[in-house]
């Protein structure tokens, strides 16, 4: 099972994602599909935007090896992951994880896997960048450490 990993700036088109994706995996009874957006922010100083940059080569080489370790543990047909870069508004989507299956349990599990990893192993860095000017790098959260470990 190949994932294909994309690092990029401009929007996807989960329409055009899917399809593609399940002309990849041939005959199967599952397709997952996880699209997460900016948020605008919970501080009391609204969020301009979020701002990631990535190690080039690096990066994608992380999420294949991820996806890799989730293809050993689940019957997974085909991935697909794209994360975008850049600067993003609040609202827009940032990552996009697909993943087809024989079976719901296998596509549902191998997707949640991918992104909880995404979020705690792939070398992205996060800032936020307030409408007032401020920026703030991101740091880790123990809710995603938390996520991970129980993958264990």
């Amino acid at each position: 099972m190949d994932c294909k990993v994309t690092i990029q700036q401009a929007r996807f088109d989960l329409g055009d994602e899917e399809r593609a994706l399940r002309r990849d995996a041939g005959d199967v009874g599952a397709l997952v599909a996880f699209q997460g957006m900016v948020r605008s922010g919970d501080e009391a100083i609204p969020l301009a935007a979020l701002y990631l940059e990535h190690y080039p080569g690096v990066t994608e080489a992380e999420i294949r090896r991820i996806a890799a370790q989730a293809a050993a543990r689940w019957p997974i047909s085909a991935c697909r992951v794209i994360h975008r870069v850049g600067s993003l508004a609040g609202g827009e989507p940032i990552v996009l994880v697909l993943v087809a299956a024989g079976h719901r349990g296998a596509a549902f599990a191998a997707a949640e896997y991918l992104m909880d990893y995404l979020k705690t192993e792939a070398p992205f860095w996060k800032r936020e960048d307030f409408v007032d000017g401020s920026r703030r790098w991101v740091e880790a959260r123990a809710s995603d450490d938390a996520a991970c470990s129980r993958w264990q």
